[in-house]
């Protein structure tokens, strides 16, 4: 099973067996010194890559890479204690086109309007057209 699970892995992620040994190598040099280590390093970001690639809920993580609770509780820790930044700095700077590579994210998207949950279309049209064409009122 490992054989195979690994084979399917390297197909979801592309990634070659020498791709994964650089990625393990400077994860596990951005982790904190201190602190629990985890137990399975490549499995946990597969995990990671798994939940993000197939836009699940935690609890829909497959079992194979854990207990989804234990998955969770360690990316909130590395999360809150900025290792992912660290990691992927480290993996910029290994790059030759890192610096060609441009990321947004919501932040710089404009969404529409009606998005925001505006009330728009024709009965702000007509509600608009009916009190520019009712008399003035005074107070």
């Amino acid at each position: 099973m490992g054989c195979r699970f690994q084979r399917r892995s390297a197909m979801l992620t592309k990634m070659t067996e020498a791709d994964w040994a650089v990625a393990l190598e400077v994860f596990r040099a951005s982790l904190p010194r201190r602190g629990d280590k985890g137990r399975d390093d490549r499995l946990f970001l597969e995990a990671l890559h798994y939940f993000s690639v197939n836009n699940i809920t935690w609890r829909g993580l497959p079992e194979r890479y854990g207990h989804w609770n234990s998955v969770w509780k360690r990316f909130s820790r590395l999360s809150k204690s900025g290792v992912f930044e660290i990691f992927f700095e480290h993996l910029a700077s290994l790059s030759t086109s890192a610096d060609l590579v441009q990321m947004f994210d919501s932040t710089v998207v404009r969404a529409h309007v009606s998005a925001a949950g505006a009330k728009g279309g024709n009965m702000a049209k007509r509600l608009a057209a009916r009190e520019a064409a009712s008399r003035p009122k005074s107070t």
